[in-house]
């Protein structure tokens, strides 16, 4: 019979989690020894030991089938792995798993199923055999109607991913709004979807902005809303200024091709997350130390 006090110790040998550790125990009627092979084989051990390192490399991709569309962030160590032929397969084996599979939110993606397992037991195998930390972070799933367009584009050999959905436009003028997307940055689609408290926040600076230039107070009320629209414009996707055509902005360049703009999704990689500071020569070193 597997015990509580097994599990215990045999997480503390490996580092692997509560289920894999029961898993392991069940499977070799709780002979210890034979526990801790299993995990190893499995890759889980090794891949335990590397859960606390900090992955914020990898590579983005836009996966399409139809009127259904996946964008994931797959995560490393390393740029050097990221452009590993074994690390780009696994973020296509990856996207196409999630995009045959019924699911919309990250926890469910990890156990989509693949020719492997499920997309979590492929990533724990990786790991093990790439020997980096590596990770899903992010996953987005859209869907579209047949009068709508998907765009998609990858910038940097997929440093930065984007999907957009566009209605009554040609996939070329979703395609030109996804580069745009892509090297413009926005937070945001349009001014509808900025949050109130953003919106406020950015208020408050701009008249105490004002109010710091000598600006009495009912005129620097009047240059807010000047300012708001320009703010407005460098974080919303459908005002910013057309990549290809800086006299209009981005929905009449859509708009002027019979559509609008619907959806965007933009993942750049490793954004918002702490990255590491070790050299390359050092990494190397590592990895031969944990062989």
């Amino acid at each position: 019979m597997v015990t509580a006090k097994m599990v215990n110790e045999l997480r503390s040998m490996t580092g692997a989690g509560m289920m894999d550790c029961k898993k392991a125990l069940t499977e070799t009627n709780g002979d210890m020894e034979a526990a801790v092979d299993f995990l190893r084989e499995k890759g889980i051990a090794k891949a335990a030991k590397k859960a606390d390192r900090i992955a914020a490399e990898g590579l983005a991709n836009v996966f399409i089938d139809g009127n259904k569309a996946v964008v994931i962030e797959v995560n490393s160590e390393t740029d050097f792995v990221s452009k590993n032929e074994n690390f780009i397969s696994l973020v296509d084996e990856i996207g196409n798993a999630i995009l045959k599979s019924d699911v919309n939110n990250l926890s469910d993606a990890l156990k989509a199923k693949t020719n492997d397992g499920t997309v979590e037991d492929l990533i724990i195998a990786k790991t093990a055999t790439i020997g980096e930390k590596l990770s899903l972070r992010r996953v987005e799933v859209r869907n579209k109607e047949n009068d709508e367009e998907f765009g998609s584009y990858l910038h940097m050999g997929g440093k930065i991913a984007v999907l957009t959905v566009v209605k009554g436009a040609s996939n070329e003028v979703a395609k030109d709004v996804a580069m745009q997307a892509a090297a413009m940055k926005p937070e945001y689609l349009s001014e509808a979807e900025v949050p109130a408290e953003r919106v406020e926040k950015e208020k408050k600076f701009l008249i105490d902005q004002a109010m710091e230039e000598g600006k009495p107070a009912e005129i620097a009320e009047k240059m807010v809303a000047g300012r708001l629209k320009k703010f407005f414009k460098e974080i919303c996707l459908v005002d910013q200024a057309f990549i290809k055509d800086g006299d209009i902005d981005v929905k009449t360049y859509v708009k002027n091709n019979g559509g609008t703009v619907v959806d965007m999704v933009r993942f750049e990689v490793g954004e918002g997350m702490e990255h590491r500071s070790d050299n390359f020569a050092d990494e190397v070193m590592s990895q031969l130390n944990e062989q």
